[in-house]
């Protein structure tokens, strides 16, 4: 018996509001590649970092590198059942292909600069290929196939660059990855342009954008259980030591006050944000690019933790200093333009919080790592004060996005 076309939703009250149970455990894959991912950057600054600070530099590159491959994939999958019903068979098959590949792709991260490049590189470009491929043979509207189509070009040809750079020395691979990144990066924010075909127009695109909103979400409630899970890990190697109990609970407390600053109150009504704007697809877009650099931020921090449990009392470096009050920054960065999307303005607290956090790394570049771990905290607290500070007694604040 054939089976229908994926429906394309068109508007908010089409499909279901929440995530699949499939897209949930798609999401668990991404907690182990995750903690790969904090392991690959833990082991250049903890272990080469200390010898030379540009072995830590290029190393945390190629670990980014990976992460964007990685969220590429994510982001990719989200869209997708987002746009179309995710409890079709079809986009079900989508989703396991991509949980199928990421595990994969989580498996390799520590070796894939290495040994395992070519099984990194071929479960990315599978992943990638398959998911526009498969909707290509079975949505039957020109101007969805045309899309389709678009992205199967692109994806094919990067596809080149990703397994050509799998079978050359480390120095080409990273060229020849990174190259592909940038143009698939590229590809996508306008539109998937390709020659004779023509590109798409991202407002045009129709979007559910209570699950996608929700989808970002539960993303960035991984990236913070991995934060959570990777500072218990390292604590309870020696939960007796003091240094490390206070370290832990400098993780802990920065964990809740990122989840806390998250969803006060812009976290929470995304999918109102989203749904209120003109082009949904648009701010579905932005925020995207807010999430990315809010969930680097806080895997930044989880590696600065790590770091500084494992030596609280050591000799502080630039690169951990980086992780445990830069990971900090960047997040409240991302929150700054996530506050913009959904508001249309910004709270002062975020960027005066930058500020000090800017300012206490050469200030604590003497002291040992647990003095900076336990000043973090401290800053985020600040802004979780101000910001309780200014919903109080005022009616929830609604979305007014400016898009």
């Amino acid at each position: 018996m054939r089976i229908p076309e994926p429906t394309a939703l068109a508007g908010p009250e089409q499909g279901p509001n929440r995530a699949t149970f499939l897209e949930l455990f798609f999401d668990l894959v991404f907690v182990f590649a995750l903690t790969r991912i904090s392991a690959r950057a833990f082991e250049d600054l903890a272990l080469e970092g200390g010898k030379t600070g540009w072995t830590a530099l290029t190393g945390g590159g190629k670990t980014l590198l990976l992460f964007l491959a990685l969220w590429s994939v994510w982001q990719g999958t989200a869209w997708t059942t987002s746009r179309y019903d995710p409890y079709h068979t079809w986009l079900q098959v989508i989703v396991i292909a991509a949980l199928v590949g990421s595990m994969v792709m989580g498996v390799a991260i520590p070796r894939a600069f290495s040994s395992t490049g070519f099984a990194f590189a071929a479960a990315y470009v599978l992943v990638q290929v398959s998911r526009p491929g498969i909707l290509l043979l079975t949505l039957r509207q020109l101007r969805h196939r045309r899309l389709m189509l678009r992205m199967l070009i692109t994806y094919c040809a990067t596809g080149v660059l990703w397994l050509a750079g799998a079978l050359l020395p480390t120095p080409a691979r990273v060229t020849l990855w990174t190259a592909a990144l940038l143009l698939e990066y590229v590809a996508g924010r306008f539109g998937w342009p390709v020659p004779g075909l023509g590109r798409s127009t991202v407002s045009r695109w129709d979007i559910h954008g209570e699950h996608l909103a929700e989808r970002y979400q539960q993303f960035f409630l991984v990236a913070l259980g991995e934060t959570i899970l990777i500072a218990g890990v390292s604590y309870s190697r020696d939960a007796a030591s003091a240094t490390r109990t206070a370290a832990f609970a400098a993780a802990l407390l920065t964990s809740v006050l990122l989840w806390r600053i998250y969803v006060q109150r812009a976290g929470q009504i995304l999918g109102e944000a989203v749904t209120r704007a003109a082009h949904p697809a648009t701010i579905g877009r932005s925020a995207a690019d807010t999430h990315l650099v809010m969930v680097l931020g806080v895997a930044s921090t989880a590696i600065g933790y790590e770091l500084v449990n494992e030596h609280p009392t050591g000799h502080n470096q630039a690169g951990w200093l980086t992780m445990i009050l830069g990971g900090p920054a960047l997040f409240l960065a991302g929150r700054a333009r996530f506050e913009y999307e959904v508001f249309g303005r910004v709270s002062r607290s975020r960027w005066i919080a930058i500020l000090v956090l800017v300012v206490l790394a050469p200030v604590l570049r003497p002291d040992p790592p647990l003095v900076a771990a336990v000043a973090a905290p401290l800053v985020l607290l600040a802004v979780a004060v101000a910001d309780a500070r200014r919903a109080r007694g005022r009616p929830p604040e609604p979305a007014a996005p400016p898009f």
